[in-house]
This record gives C-alpha cells, sequence and structure tokens, in this order.
C-alpha cells in the first residue's frame, strides 16, 4: 500500500476531494450526539423515566462532549492528527456499543457522557482545514466542512427517527457503531499525515487555553454568540419530538426525524455564509444569522402549533444558527495559527456548554410551561446573543 502523501504547508490550497472528506468526517462524526433527540419519548415509555430525566441524558451528551474538547482537541496542534483522529474514532464506536447496551437510565446516561467526550473528531478536522486552507478561501473551506457538520446534525434526527420507530432505540447505536467503523477505515486508507504546530508539554498545553483566552478578547466575543445560539438551537430541538407527540400533532420519532431532514437544508447556507464573511466581515455575517434565529422564534411562536409554522421555523432557525457558526469560526480561525487546535476548543466548549445549558432549560421549561416556554426560553437566549453582538467594538 502506497503511504499516505504528507500534509500540505499552512495556506496552500486544499484539494476538492479532501475538503468533502473532511466535511463527511465531521457530518458522520458529529451525528452520534443527535441520534438521541427524536428518541427522548421512546426511552421515557421503554425505561418508565419522565421527560425531564431523559432530557437529563441529552445534557449527559452535551456535557461529556464539552469535556472532550478541554481534554482531547488541544492535542491537534502537538500530536499527529491522523493518529488522534484514529483514536477517537475508537474510543467512540466503544461507547456507541456501551449505550447500546445499557440497562437501563444510569448506564445510559454514563456512557452517553463518555460517547460526547469521544465525539470530537469534527474538532480535529477542521483546525486541519482552517490550516490548510489559504487566507483568501478559509471562510468558504469552513463553510464547507460545517455544512458536513450541520447535515450530521440534522439527517441524525431523521436517520434515528425513523430507525427508532422501526427497531427500537438500541438499534439505533449499533448501526452508528457500524458506520463509525466504516468511517475509521476510510479516514486510515484517505487522510494525509499532518506535523503538529506546538511542542507543548500537555499541563502546559492545557494552561494555554486560558491564557489565550485572556489575551484575545475577538476569541471570548464569538465564543459568547456561539454559546447563545446553540443554546436557543438546543433548547427546540430537545422539546420537538415532545411537542410533535402531543394530541395536537399525534406524531412519532419518524416525524420528528422528517424534521431534521427539513432543516439540513440550512447546510446549504453554510458556504454563502463562509463567502459573505470573507468579503464583508465576520461580524457583519454574525448579526444577520442573529437577526435569522430572532426570526425563527417569533414565527415558531405565532406559527408553532401547525405543521407548516414549525416547518417555515426549522428552516429559519438552522439557517441562523449555521451561518452564526461559520462566521464565528471564521473569526477565531484567524486569530493565531500555530494555535488553531487550542482557539477551536475554547469556541466549542463555550459553544457546547450553552447547547447543554439550553437543553436542560428547554426541558424545564416544556416540563412547567409546554410550547410557550420552549420558545420563550428559545428567544431569550437569541436576545442575549444580540445584545453582545450590539455590545461589541465596530471594526
Amino acid at each position: 500500500m502506497v503511504a499516505p502523501a504528507p500534509s500540505a504547508a499552512e495556506g496552500s490550497r486544499l484539494e476538492p476531494g479532501l475538503v468533502t472528506l473532511l466535511a463527511v468526517v465531521a457530518g458522520v462524526s458529529v451525528a452520534n450526539l443527535y441520534y438521541l433527540q427524536p428518541l427522548l419519548p421512546l426511552l421515557a415509555r421503554d425505561l418508565a423515566a419522565t421527560p425531564e430525566a431523559v432530557g437529563g441524558v441529552a445534557v449527559a451528551t452535551q456535557l461529556g462532549y464539552a469535556v472532550g474538547l478541554f481534554l482531547f482537541i488541544p492535542l491537534g496542534d502537538t500530536v499527529e492528527r491522523k493518529a488522534l483522529i484514529l483514536a477517537l474514532c475508537s474510543a467512540t464506536v466503544a461507547a456507541l456499543l456501551g449505550a447500546a447496551a445499557a440497562p437501563g437510565l444510569v448506564g445510559l446516561t454514563a456512557a452517553s457522557f463518555l460517547l460526547g467526550g469521544f465525539t470530537v473528531v469534527p474538532h480535529v478536522a477542521l483546525p486541519l482545514a482552517a490550516h490548510l486552507a489559504a487566507p483568501a478561501e478559509r471562510g468558504r473551506v469552513i463553510g464547507s466542512v460545517l455544512a458536513g457538520l450541520l447535515t450530521g446534525i440534522l439527517t441524525a434526527r431523521t436517520v434515528a427517527g425513523f430507525l427508532g420507530q422501526a427497531f427500537g432505540w438500541r438499534a439505533v447505536y449499533l448501526v452508528a457503531a457500524a458506520a463509525m467503523v466504516a468511517l475509521a477505515l476510510a479516514l486510515w486508507r484517505m487522510l494525509p499525515r499532518d506535523a503538529p504546530t506546538a511542542t507543548l508539554r500537555y499541563p502546559a498545553l492545557l494552561r494555554s487555553l486560558f491564557t489565550l483566552t485572556a489575551e484575545l478578547p475577538e476569541l471570548r466575543r464569538a465564543s459568547r454568540l456561539g454559546a447563545a445560539t446553540f443554546a436557543a438551537f438546543s433548547a427546540f430541538w430537545t422539546t420537538l419530538a415532545f411537542h410533535l407527540a402531543t394530541p395536537r400533532f399525534g406524531l412519532g420519532s419518524g416525524a420528528a426525524g422528517l424534521f431534521g431532514l427539513i432543516g439540513a437544508s440550512g447546510a446549504l447556507a453554510a458556504p454563502v455564509v463562509g463567502r459573505l464573511a470573507d468579503r464583508r466581515g465576520a461580524r457583519w455575517a454574525s448579526g444577520v444569522a442573529l437577526g435569522l434565529a430572532l426570526l425563527a422564534f417569533a414565527v415558531l411562536a405565532v406559527g408553532g402549533g401547525w405543521l407548516l409554522g414549525l416547518v417555515a421555523g426549522v428552516l429559519l432557525l438552522d439557517v441562523g444558527a449555521q451561518a452564526n457558526q461559520v462566521a464565528n469560526l471564521a473569526r477565531v480561525h484567524a486569530l493565531r495559527p500555530e494555535a488553531r487546535s487550542r482557539l477551536n476548543t475554547v469556541y466549542m466548549v463555550t459553544y457546547f456548554g450553552g447547547g447543554a445549558i439550553g437543553t436542560w432549560a428547554g426541558a424545564h421549561a416544556w416540563a412547567s410551561w409546554g410550547w410557550t416556554g420552549v420558545w420563550a426560553t428559545g428567544g431569550v437566549f437569541v436576545v442575549l446573543g444580540l445584545l453582545s453582538w450590539a455590545l461589541e467594538p465596530r471594526r
């Protein structure tokens, strides 16, 4: 077998095939975090648990993801990324099998935490793409990889909804494990090697995360915007399956999965937003994205009792969330090329911390106030993001 070609230098042009591979890596990997959401009513029934209790499994997944981002992603600056990606894929397969075999809610929660911790492959792949892209095309490349990421997030719900309805929720985790094995084999054969960009020891590497956060106000601003938007996004998607299962709709997990497929159209906006961020500036793109997200919750407030209103809200919310993510990461990866994995760590830990808060708040709002509580909670998170954006220096 021919050895993999050495990685290209910083700022070289990426081959389209490699961009596509990294987008697939992002989508297939991140899907593991979102299979659970349309399955929550099935879990509540099969495990005799309340909606709030099974919502805790989703929170554990996102908290595990935040921990994994903190512990593993900084290593992308100091170790060879291909080896790191393959190790994380192997650990993810083990966690998926553990979730499939979990005897009850406690075991599933523990397995979900570990699954979140290991499913951080997209955020090793993303700094690699940004490192290899020329500055003038970095926004476009980030947008393309994030399009794969969002497609994985949203189609995961579709796949899980139909598989869960037909074969049970455990089958979803078994299929996901098989997909990760196939992905690992493809990466082993096709992914080029990439030289580390830093030589720090692990304790110093982790300490540098706090140093970078303190030194870079632009990193802090982008992280706040990402956390606020993802909190709103998570509050909606965590509770949608419960809303669709009410007597007003009477729909099962398969229907909740179909809404994920509708929302996947938001991935088409990612490369467009990346080009706009390259031309008009990432701050401008973030403002537009937050405006779309706020409009989405206004539509959900007025029309969330009808399928057409839900469809319109999903489209607006997913386009807004994706556009905000592309704009924020374009800002972050332009700061310090030698520390892109660590910058990505700070941003993503904050981002998924916001997602965990949104998941908890959405589940609590649904249990306490129903659909009104959900759209109001999401709207509050978006307004907080807009306030943070409005207070930024205009440069």
